[in-house]
């Protein structure tokens, strides 16, 4: 028995999941942490490129076409991931992100496992994702959930690109 609560994940096509607090919390945790892994800290999101900043501060407005995902535990925020519109029977994994309290949970797994379930309800047959090369703990966990790299869909420096079939 443990005093953690279960963590769940729940989705809303086309909006952020819980009115956007917990969600914005977690894609400013995220982008603020790639900039500086990047070399490029910010001091806040007003400091985070435009198109990032935009996520922060509207999710619902930049994710409109995508579905999010989002892993509460008890009324708390625990993780987040986003599934974009299918194209082509593709879809992509983008912005995961575990708050670091709820690591060494499953919440990332659960994340992946629900977008995965997700993309085959909508009759995409490839997910794919890009992760920085630095992100080997992530990389690991997606090669353990079945994805493999592949062929660089995106010119920027040190990105791995993966995908899996559905």
């Amino acid at each position: 028995m443990t005093d953690r609560p279960e963590v769940v994940v729940v989705r809303r096509p086309g909006r952020s999941p819980s009115g956007g607090g917990g969600l914005a919390g977690l894609l400013a945790a995220y982008h603020l942490r790639t900039e500086a892994e990047k070399g490029r800290a910010v001091a806040g999101v007003d400091g985070l490129p435009d198109r990032y900043r935009a996520e922060v501060l509207d999710p619902q407005a930049a994710f409109v076409d995508d579905v999010v995902l989002l892993a509460l535990s008890g009324h708390t925020a625990a993780g987040c991931l986003v599934v974009t519109a299918p194209s082509e029977s593709r879809a992509e994994v983008k912005r995961l992100w575990t708050d670091p309290s709820f690591r060494g949970r499953g919440v990332a797994s659960a994340l992946v496992g629900a977008a995965l379930a997700h993309a085959a309800e909508s009759g995409v047959h490839t997910v794919r994702l890009s992760v920085w090369k630095w992100r080997t703990g992530a990389v690991a966990l997606y090669e353990r959930l079945g994805f493999t790299v592949t062929e660089s869909w995106d010119d920027r420096d040190q990105l791995v690109c993966m995908e899996r079939a559905v």
